[in-house]
């Protein structure tokens, strides 16, 4: 049975921006349905996972899924006729019409933005003579998130969490997962949402909403939780049960407030002072704000799953959505003990819910065989060495070296790496999910904070608190940082953040964030031997079996796709190296090939 899965809305952007033009670029981004996607299940299996921005290089976009759409099935050789379901992670409902408070905006939404039938409309347009009315299944948003997390994980019975900015009418989902089924036993509505209000933060704080948050994230580690907490203990109060209210989300009236947040940014300036100007001077405030939403995300994850994993005995966790993208909460989700087992899909945000759509699609389907477990999310473009070499072949500024032999590949580019090169790493299929899981890759040597000064400000031109990643081998995992023997498998996809042990914190200055913290991908050398072997040897060379590893793209773009835009990065980022399939590619200068 062949299901592909979408995810994104076409016109949801469109349609704010027509409807509310006095909104400026920031609130308009306070929208649903980005980061659209494409996924292709074959009998239980995923062939084949895109986000849509990786071939329009729009971040986050939520346009069509047209072009993921074509690579998955190209890969699969399936023809869209082929296609037994498609799924779609949204499932709206018409508005009742009523006068007044906005409802008449809300109507035109649905007609425009997120009535079924358009998508039906849209795949009619892009992928025609093919009967889409009879063979198209809307998914409940929090469902799609739901499949994604708990049908992978290989469990047959878990509790599953959902948490986001907005489903169709929730912001928050309890469920249990027990073989195919999935049972919810609580929501909890939009305007409680932990999603939304860790988003106003972010716009508070001068960053883009439903696109920054991992910033804030980052911030919170330089500030003090305890400063505002009281002020934040008001703004979202805990209740019994695992229930809580966020009384800081109902001061928004009216439509324009509802869309823009006004309201909520309004209380948080009477509260805190002025919001941050975007591109202005970070204060101790700041820092200190961001630490105290972070606590306050925290705890109110830690109030929910306490009670329904006390009322439900479960001891495994799936979660997903957009705060399951948060790694610090989730690294205190892992620590609280309440879970013997975290499991978080590499696509935790909506572009996972094409992923989840598919798979919800599948395990209710009575034709459909059983969701297979996944591992490595390595579910998208590939290119073989002839294409790579044409690509060469366009780049007379770069000079290249082809390797035969896997090992001294690996050997020459550790080498590299231990002599202070940073090093662009594209190998076999692209991932899925906004990590770079080692195949789209930037890698750099891990010990001297200094590593990650220099590419924070002349490669990846970005803020200088963020944080990089570490990608350590599988059985080393526990040496280096503070993971329970047998837990490593959590750490597969870079989703969990935990602590660099106290005595390898002096050589692993460059991934270990200011508060001790690391954001680890544990790597089975199976999954990608290519890397481990890099690794492998490195750790030969210098004792220390880890790597800096972050995105492979530049401020603003997303991570790249293919070849061509490979080494457009690489030359245009000013990066040492770049190693392609068996290639090992140095740039051209006026004085020869660079050293």
């Amino acid at each position: 049975m062949k299901i592909l899965g979408i995810s994104g809305f076409d016109t949801s952007a469109e349609f704010k921006r027509a409807q509310l033009p006095e909104l400026d670029e920031r609130e308009l981004r306070i929208l649903q349905g980005q980061d659209s996607a494409a996924a292709l299940l074959v009998n239980g299996t995923v062939r084949a996972a895109a986000a849509e921005e990786r071939f329009n290089g729009l971040k986050a976009t939520g346009l069509f899924p047209v072009a993921a759409i074509h690579e998955a099935l190209r890969s699969a050789d399936v023809k869209p006729q082929d296609l037994d379901l498609v799924a779609h992670g949204f499932a709206y409902r018409r508005p009742p019409a009523s006068e007044g408070d906005g409802n008449d905006f809300r109507v035109r939404q649905f007609e425009q933005v997120y009535d079924p039938e358009l998508q039906i409309r849209l795949l009619e347009e892009h992928f025609p003579g093919v009967d889409w009315a009879e063979r198209f299944r809307p998914v409940p948003h929090h469902l799609a998130h739901a499949a994604s997390a708990y049908y992978p994980s290989g469990a047959t019975e878990s509790l599953i969490l959902v948490a986001d900015g907005m489903g169709e009418n929730e912001s928050l989902t309890v469920a249990v997962g027990q073989g195919s089924d999935i049972e919810i036993l609580h929501t909890i509505p939009i305007m409680h949402s932990l999603g939304t209000f860790y988003g106003a933060v972010t716009l508070y704080l001068g960053f883009d909403m439903m696109l920054d948050e991992y910033k804030v994230m980052g911030l919170a580690s330089f500030g003090d939780r305890t400063r505002y907490a009281k002020d934040f203990g008001d703004l979202v109060v805990r209740l019994p049960n695992g229930r809580f209210a966020i009384p800081l989300l109902a001061r928004n009236r009216g439509l324009v407030e509802q869309e823009s947040l006004r309201g909520t940014l309004r209380v948080l300036t009477e509260r805190f002072g002025p919001a941050r100007e975007p591109g202005t001077p970070i204060e101790q405030r700041h820092m200190d704000i961001a630490a105290a939403a972070q606590a306050e995300l925290e705890a109110c994850l830690l109030h929910v799953l306490a009670h329904y994993q006390a009322e439900t005995g479960l001891r495994t966790l799936s979660f997903a959505g957009g705060v399951a993208l948060n790694c610090t909460a989730n690294g205190a989700v892992s620590r609280s003990g309440l879970f013997d087992t975290v499991h978080i899909p590499p696509g935790a945000g909506d572009d996972g819910t094409a992923v989840g759509a598919a798979m919800y699609a599948a395990a209710t389907s009575p034709q459909s065989p059983s969701v297979a477990r996944s591992t490595m999310p390595y579910w998208g473009s590939s290119y073989t060495r002839a294409e790579i070499r044409s690509a060469l072949d366009e780049r007379p500024d770069c000079e290249a070296t082809c390797y035969d032999d896997l090992a001294d590949l690996a050997a020459e580019t550790a080498r590299a790496l231990a002599d202070g090169e940073v090093v662009a790493w594209f190998q076999g299929a692209m991932e899925f999910g906004p990590r770079a899981l080692g195949h789209r890759s930037i890698l750099a040597d891990p010990r001297e904070a200094g590593m990650r000064d220099r590419i924070n400000m002349l490669i990846k031109q970005r803020e200088d608190f963020r944080p990089f990643a570490p990608v350590v081998l599988h059985d080393a995992a526990t040496r280096f940082f503070e993971i329970e023997p047998g837990t490593e498998d959590q750490y597969a996809h870079m989703l969990i953040a935990t602590a660099t042990r106290t005595e390898h914190r002096h050589h692993l200055g460059a991934v270990t964030h200011v508060d001790g913290s690391a954001r680890v991908q544990a790597l089975r050398p199976e999954h990608n031997p290519e890397l481990a072997a890099v690794i492998t040897e490195f750790g030969r060379i210098t004792g220390v079996e880890v790597l800096l590893n972050t995105s492979f793209n530049l401020r603003g773009q997303p991570i790249v796709r293919d070849p061509a835009t490979a080494l457009e990065t690489f030359v245009r980022g000013d990066l040492d190296r770049l190693v392609i399939g068996e290639f090992s590619v140095r740039r051209r200068t006026d004085e020869g090939v660079r050293r």
